[in-house]
């Protein structure tokens, strides 16, 4: 499974690179405010400057042809670019004629197996369902995810699932274990998932006894 970093904070993306574990950025108008960003192109280009791997950056429009104007331009900012659309009649549009053009587009705010198919069939090469979301509304989000892979398996769709709405490392070994391709984590959950109680305790125990050859 490839571990992508949801955030627009460039040194959370560099220490994440830094871990040797990182396939890919998301970003969306949110992460982009949370870092009092207005105009995203300025930070896409850096964060591309950073990794090669794929960068999603979302459009801001809601309408068919703004929406496929904005992607244009996002995706000229660097090769690595992958256009957000977000999941209406509208985007579905813009998702077809952007990936047309040979443009890689991300379909977000999925939120069931059925919203993933209409994105694949439109030329999607990732859809986002929304976990953490899902979760919230007392539906079991990674069981849509396990709906959505079984759905792409069947009809041989080469779109890619990215796990987004991760809360915490539950969530990321539940898409692991379902076979998501890919999960996309905040930077806090990043740091958690190489953290357990027991290692700690191991270490201390490892530690302590050293300490007590070493006096000898």
């Amino acid at each position: 499974m490839k571990f992508f970093i949801d955030t627009a904070n460039l040194e959370q993306i560099r220490e994440a690179a830094g871990f040797g574990i990182l396939d890919g950025v998301t970003t969306n108008p949110s992460l982009m405010a949370k870092e009092g960003i207005i105009e995203q192109s300025t930070r896409i280009k850096e964060i591309c400057a950073i990794t090669p791997t794929p960068v999603s950056a979302e459009v801001l429009a809601t309408d068919t042809e703004p929406m496929i104007e904005e992607g244009i331009k996002l995706s000229g900012l660097a090769p690595n670019v992958v256009v957000k659309i977000p999941m209406t009649i509208n985007g579905l549009l813009a998702t077809k004629v952007l990936s047309g053009r040979g443009i890689k587009v991300n379909v977000t705010l999925i939120f069931s197996a059925v919203q993933a198919l209409l994105a694949a069939k439109a030329g999607a090469a990732y859809v986002s369902p929304f976990v953490g979301r899902l979760d919230d509304t007392g539906v079991n989000g990674l069981q849509v995810v396990e709906e959505i892979l079984t759905i792409m398996d069947n009809y041989d769709f080469e779109t890619e699932v990215i796990v987004a709405s991760v809360r915490h490392t539950q969530h990321v070994a539940g898409a692991a274990i379902i076979g998501a391709d890919i999960c996309t984590i905040p930077f806090a959950v990043i740091k958690q998932l190489s953290g357990h109680p027991l290692t700690d305790k191991g270490l201390a125990a490892f530690l302590a006894d050293h300490a007590k050859i070493a006096a000898h």
